[in-house]
């Protein structure tokens, strides 16, 4: 494992942790100013997202692996059966994009008036990256190669 590869890592594990962090942040901070189930509804939203990006990462991590080849479920010297892996790794990733989808719909039909909590909840991500992204390029030695 090279240095690049275990800083990517690193990235890639702390991620989830610090959105679930930023949406309990929120979620203490909302309840200042509204009410305990809006705040239910950001944290929540948090959870949901840090679940999702680990389910993506997982799925990619396995996708990219059986494209190199070290599919650690076949042995060394059989082929990898590439097609189906990504037949298979699109139809997690449509299961994955229905699942989401769902959990707005419910939240729409069920709780219509705190879906803007549970987006804020889902989108701490965004913050999250934008972070991750400086700390990236901040740790760079050149920006161009």
């Amino acid at each position: 494992m090279t240095i690049i590869n275990s800083e990517e890592e690193k990235f890639l594990r702390r991620i989830p942790w610090e959105i679930l962090i930023l949406s309990s942040v929120l979620a203490v901070a909302s309840l200042l100013f509204l009410n305990p189930l809006t705040a239910l509804f950001i944290f929540a939203g948090g959870v949901f997202s840090a679940l999702s990006f680990i389910w993506l990462k997982q799925t990619i991590s396995r996708l990219l692996l059986l494209k190199n080849g070290d599919s650690p479920s076949w042995e060394k010297g059989q082929p990898p059966f590439l097609k189906k892996a990504l037949r298979s790794a699109l139809a997690l990733y449509g299961i994955r994009l229905v699942l989401i989808l769902g959990i707005f719909f419910i939240i729409i039909f069920f709780f219509s008036k705190k879906i803007i909590a549970f987006v804020a909840g889902f989108s701490t991500m965004i913050p999250v990256f934008l972070v991750e992204a400086i700390i990236a390029l901040s740790k760079m030695k050149k920006w161009k190669t």
